[in-house]
C-alpha cells in the first residue's frame, strides 16, 4: 500500500459551479502511477465545495447554480454574520449541504468516472478566489 499527498492550488473563478477534471489530472499526474487505488480530494475553505457531476451539458452547470441559490438566497436580512460580505453566510451554508470532499476510484492509473462524470469546484462567493485542494492517494503501485 502507498500513499501520495500534495496541496494544490484552483485557478481562481468566481460563484458558479466549474468542471475542474482537468486541472487536477494536470496537476495530479502521480494518478498514472497507481494500479488501483483511492484519489480523496479535500477542499481547505468554508465557502466552495467539490462534487462530482455531469461533464458534457454546460447547462447543468448553471442549473445547479441557480438550484443552490434558490436553497439558500442571498439575503442580509436572513443571516447575522455579514462581516465577509452578504454572499458569506449563504456560501458557508452551501459548502455544508455540498460538502467539501470527494473520493473517486483509480483503475489502471486513471480516475474511474463515469462516461459523463467530471470534477466540479462549486464556487459560492461572487469574488473569484484562489482554492487550495489537498489531494491524498492510497493504492496499490503499478510495478
Amino acid at each position: 500500500m502507498s500513499w501520495t499527498q500534495k496541496t494544490i492550488t484552483l485557478s481562481r473563478k468566481s460563484r458558479g459551479c466549474h468542471l475542474i477534471t482537468d486541472q487536477i489530472l494536470r496537476e495530479i499526474p502521480e494518478i498514472k502511477n497507481y494500479k488501483v487505488g483511492l484519489l480523496h480530494l479535500f477542499m481547505q475553505h468554508t465557502s466552495c465545495a467539490l462534487s462530482v457531476n455531469e461533464n458534457w451539458d454546460k447547462d447543468v452547470q448553471v442549473d445547479m447554480n441557480d438550484a443552490l441559490n434558490r436553497l439558500v438566497p442571498e439575503d442580509k436580512k436572513m443571516y447575522r454574520h455579514s462581516a465577509e460580505g452578504s454572499d458569506d453566510m449563504p456560501a458557508h451554508i452551501k459548502t455544508a449541504l455540498v460538502g467539501p470532499s470527494i473520493t473517486i476510484p483509480i483503475t489502471n492509473g486513471q480516475l474511474n468516472l463515469g462516461t459523463w462524470q467530471g470534477i466540479w469546484l462549486l464556487e459560492f462567493r461572487t469574488a473569484p478566489h484562489s482554492r487550495n485542494v489537498v489531494a491524498t492517494i492510497q493504492g496499490e503501485k503499478t510495478t
